[in-house]
């Protein structure tokens, strides 16, 4: 179900002087397709010799329009490992210091990224991942922000639950685990430990309450709540699997 009005999707190059005049949020051009389908698989077959890496209930992710959002987004890993390990082709909505240069900003558009604000709300960057999700395609947001350490799955921000909510795309919690042990803050290449993937359940976005148009912001804070709920028990069981056997501290939060 969606809320509002669909504007119709206005692609305007990038003014950045990073980014040299690029368009986001455009369909993956075949060699783009090219690209990705191979750094996937050369991704997917070095990290399953170095990381050893695996996943479980990948035939979880449902077709068409769906927000993946990863739990345990501890390394610079997570992302690019997450890409090789998923059974569709993804799409990031990534940190903005990523796109540094004309180079790097047209490579990081081919594999299926665009770059969003972190310190405040990118409309821009919703517009692009609005528009991933209307062509029925598989985006990455990783709902707690930033890198985070630790045991204990951080407060989410919002973005998963309305974009879903926006959209009608479900939500794909996956929990990661044992990529903070692989290359933990501060280290600049991987060492050889496990890293696992773990895919629960897609999760419905929720619907407006008996006589409502639109979905409350109670109801939209009480599903970001079940999703940290429910990424917690999957990174869990991501890091239980990969040996990082670190059990979540008791919070004030809890």
């Amino acid at each position: 179900m969606t809320e509002g009005a669909e504007r119709p999707f206005q692609p305007v190059p990038s003014d950045d002087p990073r980014h040299g005049g690029a368009v986001f949020g455009l369909p993956a051009p075949w060699y783009g397709v090219v690209l990705y389908t191979v750094c996937k698989w050369a991704l997917r077959l070095s990290a399953g010799v170095c990381l050893r890496m695996r996943r479980r209930h990948a035939s979880r992710v449902p077709d068409g329009a769906v927000i993946l959002a990863p739990a345990g987004h501890r390394s610079n890993i997570d992302t690019p490992l997450i890409g090789a390990i998923a059974p569709r082709r993804l799409n990031y909505m990534a940190k903005s210091s990523l796109f540094k240069s004309p180079f790097w900003t047209k490579f990081l558009t081919l594999v299926g990224g665009f770059p969003t604000e972190r310190d405040r709300v990118d409309r821009r960057a919703l517009r692009c991942a609005r528009e991933v999700l209307r062509r029925g395609e598989a985006l990455v947001i990783f709902p707690e922000g930033e890198r985070k350490s630790g045991p204990r799955v951080q407060p989410l921000f919002d973005g998963p639950v309305w974009l879903s909510i926006m959209t009608g795309a479900p939500i794909q919690p996956v929990g990661i685990g044992g990529s903070e042990r692989a290359m933990p803050k501060g280290a600049r290449l991987p060492r050889f430990r496990k890293v696992r993937f773990v895919f629960g359940e897609p999760i419905p976005p929720p619907a407006p309450a008996a006589g409502r148009r639109t979905v409350s912001a109670a109801q939209r804070a009480e599903a970001s709540a079940r999703l940290r709920k429910t990424l917690q028990q999957l990174f869990d069981e991501a890091q239980a699997w990969a040996g990082s056997l670190d059990p979540p501290r008791p919070s004030a939060e809890d």
